[in-house]
């Protein structure tokens, strides 16, 4: 507040007239919270990305991009978000991304063994696509690859088409695809996407009640602590295995 004080006082000895307009001094409120850290206040936000109209001085608001979304690539996951967002639920509200832990062996080389995971927020590229352009930029014919992917849910009609058409362009790619839950497997363009991945070579499976405690192992931040199962996480995997079959045969 004494700040504050002090800044006024200049003002006045600078001249400057009290009677500033209220756009003015939100202007001012704006840019102040700006450099404290702190979020500005909505009124303070408008008045910052506006502009006012010469004739009645109405106030119009330009519009503001917004950064993409962008993929997340990490070495280990959050425990607790993994416990959310891997959780093997019939209705999966609230998990709108697409958690990728991926394991690559390419034959014949020093690279060994690839591991890592990648993280969507389904506004822009998805896991899925990400990882041939991020993971396996430098793809080579000549050698072989083993992919495996354990994923939170499985892939959206428009990443199992690119998928397909991936594994069908480069046999030497094989990819095996362990789902914690089917994304809106009653949807025909949905089990249409999964057909097609099985026709194209790529394994899918529903992850086990193991696959969890695999996952949690190699690509979790767990603290050497083991993971707790929920309660219904083999009923489930039934539901969902139950349910691919019938998909696929």
């Amino acid at each position: 507040m004494a700040d504050k004080s002090r800044m006024v006082m200049r003002k006045k000895e600078r001249g400057e007239k009290e009677s500033a307009t209220k756009d003015a001094k939100m202007k001012n409120e704006g840019e102040t919270a700006v450099d404290n850290g702190e979020a500005p206040s909505a009124e303070a936000a408008v008045i910052n990305g506006a502009v006012a109209d010469g004739q009645n001085g109405d106030v119009q608001v330009e519009p503001m991009e917004l950064p993409p979304f962008e993929i997340i690539a990490g070495d280990r996951i959050d425990p607790f978000i993994f416990k959310f967002q891997f959780k093997n639920v019939e209705y999966s509200s609230g998990r709108n991304k697409t958690f990728l832990c991926y394991l690559v062996d390419i034959g014949n080389t020093a690279d060994g063994l690839l591991r890592g995971y990648l993280e969507d927020e389904h506004t822009g590229s998805h896991a899925e696509e990400a990882f041939f352009t991020q993971c396996l930029p430098q793809y080579d014919p000549s050698l072989k690859y083993t992919v495996t992917w354990y994923v939170s849910s499985s892939p959206c009609s428009a990443c199992a088409a690119k998928i397909a058409e991936v594994l069908m362009a480069r046999k030497n790619v094989k990819l095996s695809i362990f789902a914690a839950r089917l994304l809106e497997w009653e949807e025909e363009e949905i089990q249409a996407g999964l057909k097609a991945l099985h026709t194209a070579g790529c394994k899918l499976r529903v992850m086990k009640p193991l696959d969890f405690s695999y996952t949690w192992d190699t690509f979790v931040e767990n603290e050497d602590q083991p993971l707790n199962l929920w309660e219904d996480c083999k009923e489930n995997y039934e539901y969902y295995h139950e349910k691919l079959g019938d998909i696929l045969q």
